[in-house]
């Protein structure tokens, strides 16, 4: 940001990540929760899917999101670092009554899984595309502005069908773990590995992502036509194979 501020703009970009707390609420609960605490109108239709926010809670004034990195309805509060307690408090207070759990990241990360939710730096990187990644409707080509990379991400989005793609991958035995770069192997060739893993408990099996990489068009059609496998230790075990979601693919638990 710094590198590509006008030298005339009259912009500061400073780190301010040491002043804040994140806490989430997650859950079908979250929204009567929250709204247990706060003046703020939570309801579907004045706080929709992607909203951003200062509400109250407390003393504190909060910037909530609603967004969700588990599949399911919630929030995410950025709370000023010395009423971070108070927040905290007053939730888990509230909470109690909604049955309320405290959930860590390995929680998180078998939920995410689940949904299919991509990781920066895990499960994609920078030798990756949007597009390849499933991530091209974040894209915007017709962007009046434009924006730096247009021109890479328009010779990409021409190039033709994909070749190269992340696809979400479920073991139908409920029995093996993942533990990432586990062969994935479409009619007996292999066509890929496994980028990231986790157990899922909703989906009852194990679950990850992995980039497929065909030497031929990757679309829905050549995923249902081939015999899936993956390779766990030397064990080959049926698998599902999907370029959406396998957890609520229509979004309907975010957005209710």
């Amino acid at each position: 940001m710094r590198r590509h501020a006008p030298r005339d703009a009259h912009a500061i970009v400073t780190d301010v990540t040491s002043g804040y707390c994140q806490i989430n609420v997650q859950g079908p609960k979250s929204r009567a929760l929250l709204q247990t605490l706060t003046s703020a109108d939570l309801s579907n239709a004045a706080f929709p899917f992607r909203t951003a926010r200062e509400i109250d809670i407390g003393y504190a004034c909060v910037l909530c999101i609603r967004i969700t990195y588990v599949g399911e309805l919630g929030y995410e509060l950025y709370i000023h670092a010395e009423q971070a307690a108070h927040v905290y408090d007053r939730l888990v207070g509230a909470g109690a009554h909604f049955g309320l759990r405290h959930a860590g990241l390995k929680a998180l990360a078998s939920l995410r899984m689940e949904k299919g939710y991509r990781d920066y730096g895990h499960d994609i990187d920078n030798t990756d595309n949007a597009f390849e990644t499933g991530l091209g409707f974040f894209v915007d080509l017709k962007k009046p502005s434009g924006f730096i990379g247009r021109e890479a991400a328009l010779k990409q989005k021409a190039a033709g069908p994909m070749t190269r793609r992340l696809a979400q991958v479920l073991v139908k035995d409920p029995k093996p773990m993942f533990f990432h770069a586990e062969i994935v192997l479409r009619s007996g060739k292999p066509v890929g590995y496994v980028r990231a893993g986790s157990y899922g408990h909703t989906l009852g099996g194990a679950v990850g992502l992995a980039m497929l990489e065909a030497g031929e068009p990757i679309d829905a059609a050549w995923l249902s036509e081939g015999r899936w496998e993956v390779d766990i230790a030397g064990t080959r075990y049926p698998a599902e194979v999907s370029l959406n979601p396998l957890y609520d693919p229509e979004m309907k638990r975010i957005k209710a």
